[in-house]
């Protein structure tokens, strides 16, 4: 939407271009717009292109409930070199060159059965992650020895979609927090051969996918032309939390985090159990507020005690 001071609300899926951070595509998005409140849900590598989820006004209020969903890739691995970055940055020229192995479809997929699951990752020397407090890749350029920590991550699926030596096309699906360029230098490493990811593209964030996605060249051109606004998702269209309806009379206390009481709900939408995250809308399926929920669905048209939603956000 748009308000009455030509200010944009709502959330933008962007096909962000690879060779620019996601930093310096929100900054891009600011200047076409002339809209400072911009922010993103989910950080691209510089070299990764594809889905950036962009928040645009109030919708800045809800990037901390979008960053923990799954993501899907298309990444391209290259066989048979190393890289110090994990991607083709850090890869040097000095570096021997190893023949991949011959790998068939039944080798293939279990290759990368062995990477499906509950596994444990190193994160890569040159991220973002802090180590008392200084980046790693900070600390990699002025050549301090530093073990990068660990994380358990969830590859979901990983399918094959082609392997022509020395490259190879996964799709995968994971969790937040997953690092592809790690997964690329372990299938290398396990293959005895060495490997890199060579390119990366995001498809989907949750169920937010590039279909209806806009180029960071379109939005200025979309924004000149007054249609930008038509391009903007509403919270109800990706916050995908179970909900509270309330009534109208309830409306105007959401946003005093006036407590929520049996008589103000007039109906649930999906199921949810005490203490997970869910959605208050009004009778025109708008998102009020995110919070967490003090009954089950089951019992909240029940009177009780205790709350029946905690506030987290309010999000008008």
């Amino acid at each position: 939407m748009i308000d009455s001071g030509g200010y944009y609300h709502g959330v933008l899926l962007l096909d962000k271009r690879a060779g620019l951070t996601s930093h310096d595509t929100v900054m891009e998005v600011r200047h076409a717009i002339r809209q400072r409140r911009v922010g993103h849900a989910g950080t691209l590598d510089k070299l990764a292109e594809g889905l950036l989820v962009v928040c645009i006004g109030r919708a800045t209020k809800i990037v901390q409930f979008l960053s923990g969903f799954d993501k899907t890739y298309v990444a391209e691995i290259c066989l048979g070199r190393r890289s110090k970055t994990f991607d083709s940055e850090g890869v040097s020229v000095d570096e021997a060159v190893l023949s991949p192995p011959d790998l068939n479809s039944a080798a293939l997929a279990k290759l990368v059965s062995e990477f499906t699951g509950r596994i444990k990752q190193r994160v890569p020397v040159y991220s973002a992650v802090r180590i008392n407090g200084v980046r790693l890749h900070r600390l990699a350029r002025e050549g301090v020895d530093v073990v990068p920590p660990e994380r358990e991550v969830e590859i979901r699926e990983i399918a094959v979609l082609e392997y022509h030596k020395p490259h190879l096309r996964l799709r995968i699906t994971c969790s937040s927090g997953t690092y592809i360029r790690s997964l690329a230098d372990d299938l290398g490493k396990r293959l005895g051969c060495g490997g890199y990811l060579s390119k990366l593209r995001r498809t989907a964030v949750g169920t937010l996918t590039l279909d209806g996605a806009v180029s960071s060249d379109d939005v200025p051109r979309l924004h000149g032309a007054g249609k930008l606004a038509d391009h903007l998702l509403p919270f109800s269209s990706v916050l995908t939390f179970s909900a509270i309806r309330i009534n109208d009379d309830y409306e105007p206390y959401v946003v005093s985090g006036k407590s929520l009481r049996a008589c103000d709900v007039i109906g649930v939408e999906g199921s949810f159990g005490v203490g997970d995250k869910i959605v208050l809308k009004n009778t025109r399926g708008e998102v009020l507020a995110v919070g967490t929920a003090g009954r089950s669905s089951h019992g909240v048209g029940n009177n009780g005690d205790g709350e029946l939603f905690n506030y987290i956000r309010v999000l008008n």
